[in-house]
C-alpha cells in the first residue's frame, strides 16, 4: 500500500539528488486563471523521472544491487535509472524504442547505462526488458506501475502544496500514469478539495479511454510526437489510483501541444518537450473548468529532440495564427502583386514568400495562382486580410498552412 509516510521518506532520500524545482507564476500564458508552472523540465536529467527511479533503486537490497537493474523507457526514465544506478554503483541496462530521440539515447549512455535499442514503440521496449530480466535476474525498474516509483513522483505533490498552499487545481501529463498517481494521491490525502486533472495526447489516449469507460484499456496503436506519453498500455496500479484520485482526464491534439511549446518558449523562456507541454495546452485551449482558479501545470520534462523542434515551432506558429499561406487566382498582368502586397501590408501582415504558378491546365493561359506565405499577428488578422482581398476583387482559392 502506498502511504504518505513513503512519500515523505522519498522526499528525504531525494534531497541528495533531486532539485526542489521552482514554481513560477505565468500570467502571460492564460487570462482565464492564475497559472503556475512546476518546472520539472529544469530537474536533474531534464525530467521528473529521476525522482521515482532514484527512490526505487535506493530501496533495493544488497543482493538486488549486486545483480544490477534493467528498465524500459522512451528516454526520460532511462536517464533517471542510469543516473541513479551509476550513483549507487549498480550496473544498468535500459531498453529504448529505436525511434527515441538521439539526445535521450546518448544522454542515457553518458550517464552510465548500457542501451538496448528495440524496433517499435515503448511497449515493444517493455517486452524486451521483461525478456532480458528473466534471462539475467536483474531487478526490473518499472517506469510507472510500481509503488516506490509512484512514491518518488509523489514528492512533487508535497512541493506544490508547500509552494502554493491555496491552489485550486493541478494539471498533470499522463502516459502510463505514474506521475499523476503520485501527485494525486499526495494532494488528495492532504488537500482533498484540490482538483487533480490529467492530460493525454489525443493520439495515445490509453488512460483517458480507460477512465471514460471505467475499464482497463490497451490501445492497438499510439501515435504522438510527445514521446514521453506515447504509451499503449497504462499501468494497472496507476489505473486504479487514477480512478480513485483523479477528477477528470482530457486529451489535446498535436497542434495544441505544439502551440503550448511555442507559448512556453516565447512567454516564459522555458523549453518543454511534448509531454511536458500537454498541461499547458489543456489550459490554453480551455479543456478544463479552471476559470478564475489558481492552477499549477506540471511541466514534466524539457528533453525535446532539436531535430523536430523547428517543425514544432512552425506548427505552433500556425496554430496561433502567426504563420499562414494564401492562394489567389488572378489574371497574370503587371501590378497584381503590388496591389496584393499593399492590402496585406495595410492590414499589418508581412509577406515572406511569393510563388507564381501558371502551370495548372485547368486555368486560362493568361491566369495564374499566386501563393503567398505570410507572418501575421493572430487568426483574426488572417481573416481581416482575406476579407480585404475579397473586397478588392481577388479570388481566394484556398488557405493553406505552412
Amino acid at each position: 500500500m502506498l502511504t504518505l509516510d513513503k512519500i515523505y521518506h522519498a522526499a528525504f532520500v531525494l534531497k541528495e539528488i533531486a532539485r526542489r524545482t521552482d514554481l513560477i507564476e505565468a500570467p502571460l500564458l492564460s487570462k482565464d486563471c492564475r497559472l503556475y508552472l512546476k518546472t520539472e523540465n529544469l530537474q536533474v536529467t531534464g525530467s521528473f523521472k529521476v525522482r521515482g527511479a532514484y527512490y526505487k533503486i535506493s530501496q533495493l537490497s544488497e543482493e538486488e544491487r549486486s545483480k544490477g537493474v534493467i528498465a524500459c523507457s522512451a528516454g526520460n526514465h532511462a536517464q533517471g535509472v542510469a543516473l541513479a544506478a551509476t550513483r549507487k554503483g549498480i550496473k544498468s541496462i535500459v531498453c529504448m524504442p529505436d525511434g527515441a530521440p538521439i539526445m535521450k539515447v546518448e544522454n542515457t549512455k553518458n550517464l552510465g547505462a548500457e542501451v538496448c535499442l528495440v524496433p517499435g514503440t515503448y511497449d515493444d521496449a517493455h517486452d524486451k526488458a521483461v525478456e532480458l530480466q528473466a534471462e539475467t535476474g536483474m531487478t526490473f525498474i518499472h517506469p510507472y506501475d510500481d509503488e516506490l516509483v509512484i512514491a518518488g513522483q509523489g514528492t512533487i505533490g508535497l512541493e506544490i502544496l508547500d509552494q502554493l498552499p491555496d491552489l485550486d487545481a493541478v494539471i498533470v501529463p499522463v502516459g502510463g500514469g505514474g506521475l499523476i498517481s503520485g501527485i494525486a494521491f499526495t494532494i488528495k490525502s492532504l488537500r482533498p478539495d484540490v482538483k487533480v486533472y490529467g492530460v493525454q495526447a489525443a493520439g495515445a489516449p490509453s488512460m483517458y479511454l480507460s477512465m471514460k469507460e471505467h475499464c482497463y484499456r490497451t490501445l492497438d496503436t499510439a501515435s504522438t510526437f510527445a514521446d514521453g506519453i506515447q504509451v499503449k498500455t497504462p499501468g494497472e496500479l496507476t489505473y486504479e489510483m487514477c480512478e480513485k484520485y483523479v477528477d477528470e482526464m482530457v486529451t489535446v491534439s498535436e497542434d495544441e501541444i505544439a502551440a503550448a511549446i511555442l507559448s512556453l518558449m516565447e512567454n516564459q523562456k522555458l523549453v518543454a518537450e511534448g509531454a511536458g507541454a500537454v498541461p499547458v495546452a489543456a489550459a490554453l485551449f480551455h479543456k478544463l473548468p479552471i476559470q478564475g482558479k489558481k492552477v499549477v501545470c506540471v511541466v514534466s520534462g524539457g528533453n525535446i529532440d532539436v531535430n523536430i523542434l523547428s517543425r514544432v515551432i512552425t506548427r505552433g506558429l500556425i496554430m496561433s495564427g502567426r504563420k499562414s499561406n494564401l492562394t489567389i487566382a488572378l489574371e497574370d498582368k503587371p501590378g497584381q502583386l503590388t496591389r496584393v502586397s499593399e492590402i496585406v501590408a495595410s492590414c499589418g501582415g508581412n509577406v515572406v514568400s511569393v510563388q507564381y504558378d501558371g502551370s495548372d491546365p485547368n486555368m486560362p493561359i493568361s491566369s495564374c495562382f499566386l501563393k503567398l506565405g505570410m507572418e501575421t499577428r493572430d487568426a483574426a488578422q488572417i481573416e481581416q486580410i482575406r476579407a480585404e482581398l475579397s473586397k478588392a476583387g481577388f479570388q481566394l482559392v484556398t488557405e493553406r498552412t505552412c
